[in-house]
């Protein structure tokens, strides 16, 4: 390992301003709004307020997913949060979630508004309310669950501890990179052993855990994620890539992973959506 001169910590930390790197006029040690901005809301019930990044994207995946499937109460209205630009320290997203992370989601369909926030519990939240991607019977819907709760344990690990030393950082470090690296493979491994064994993730059915996981690790293992797939041998983990090859291959994956897009072909990118044919006419190649 390179000799570097060792970071001695203080006794105490303050907070000396941004420390560089992509995100980081984002990051801040404090909660709570930094501006006075109310969120928009479109005549749908639900109301998706988020980004297309990989927690982001999940509740787009699956609300296209409910409409497929005929449920037509999941129509909803998706509006761009630009965490860049800090839309999600702003008065009205604070109060959709106080943690100021996208996605939120404002469920407008009963008596009060009902906020619903981090990924996870938001897919929960709709499989229920919608009855689907989530079996019933007991040990199904443990084992789903189970996998659902993996990845928002798991994720960050590959998002705040890989991606962003591997792609973010505003140096390379080789011990970071390493110690991320070494447990971005064994979670790789780990879903490519049990995806050997099993169609989906949780077995014979696709669920929310599909949902969840694939813009993570099915991005991932494609190489479309932190420019990553060729350091990370991902042709070492066939079972994961024929999961995420049908995963990806899906019409409202498709659909999902387009809104609240930004960057890429301005084809595929949607960057708000409030009604099905928005994704014929108002992509950025038509608008």
């Amino acid at each position: 390992m390179t000799d570097k001169t060792q970071y001695q910590p203080p006794r105490v930390w303050t907070w000396e301003g941004e420390s560089g790197g992509k995100f980081a006029s984002i990051n801040r040690p404090v909660a709570g709004a930094t501006h006075y901005q109310s969120l928009p809301i479109g005549e749908h019930p639900l109301q998706l307020y988020s980004l297309a990044t990989p927690n982001g994207v999940k509740v787009a995946i699956l609300l296209e997913e409910l409409l497929a499937l005929g449920h037509q109460g999941a129509e909803y209205d998706a509006w761009l949060i630009r965490i860049g630009e800090g839309d999600q320290f702003s008065s009205g997203f604070v109060e959709a979630n106080p943690n100021s992370k996208i996605p939120a989601l404002v469920d407008h369909g009963g008596d009060a508004p009902q906020r619903v926030f981090e990924s996870g519990s938001i897919l929960l939240y709709l499989a229920e309310k919608f009855g689907a991607f989530l079996p019933q019977e007991t040990g199904a819907r443990t084992e789903t669950l189970n996998w659902l709760f993996w990845q928002m344990g798991s994720a960050p690990y590959v998002g705040g501890g890989f991606g962003h030393f591997y792609a973010y950082a505003p140096e390379k470090l080789e011990y970071p990179i390493n110690r991320f690296t070494m447990e971005t493979k064994r979670q790789l491994d780990l879903l490519d052993r049990t995806l050997a064994e099993r169609e989906y993730i949780a077995g014979d059915e696709y669920t929310i855990a599909d949902i969840a996981i694939y813009p993570w690790y099915g991005v991932l293992v494609q190489g479309l994620l932190y420019d990553a797939g060729e350091f990370l041998s991902v042709d070492e983990y066939p079972h994961l890539q024929r999961w995420a090859r049908t995963v990806a291959e899906r019409p409202a994956v498709k659909r999902g992973r387009m809104v609240n897009r930004t960057w890429g072909a301005p084809s595929e990118q949607l960057h708000e959506r409030h009604a099905a044919s928005d994704f014929e006419t108002r992509t950025q190649d038509k608008v």
